[in-house]
């Protein structure tokens, strides 16, 4: 396996030590709520994720049940990138857990 499973407390210990969050999750769940700090990855958003973040920094994908972020997970790693996490439960997880989002309202 190209990358490893986290809870989403050890997703947001890694993220206030600097990780990038990547939500995986369509453009209106985003919008409506995401977890805090989380960088919106999408094709369109590709580009940009490429300038912004080092084949070496710590990435953890989330999306909204923990399992599409194993497949953007191994899809990053096939790109280049080293040190990839995927959140158990994903966006479900985080939110039962409690953790800071940002929401639109």
């Amino acid at each position: 396996m190209s990358f490893k499973e986290i809870t989403p407390q050890q997703a947001w210990e890694m993220v206030q030590q600097g990780a990038i969050l990547a939500d995986v999750r369509d453009a209106g769940r985003y919008a409506y709520s995401h977890p805090k700090g989380a960088f919106h990855l999408t094709n369109q958003s590709f580009l940009q994720f490429e300038e912004k973040v080092d084949f070496d920094s710590p990435i953890i994908i989330s999306c909204y049940h923990g399992v599409s972020s194993r497949s953007v997970a191994t899809f990053l790693a096939e790109q280049g990138y080293e040190n990839l996490y995927s959140v158990i439960g994903g966006f479900d997880g985080w939110m039962r857990a409690e953790l800071p989002i940002e929401t639109a309202y």
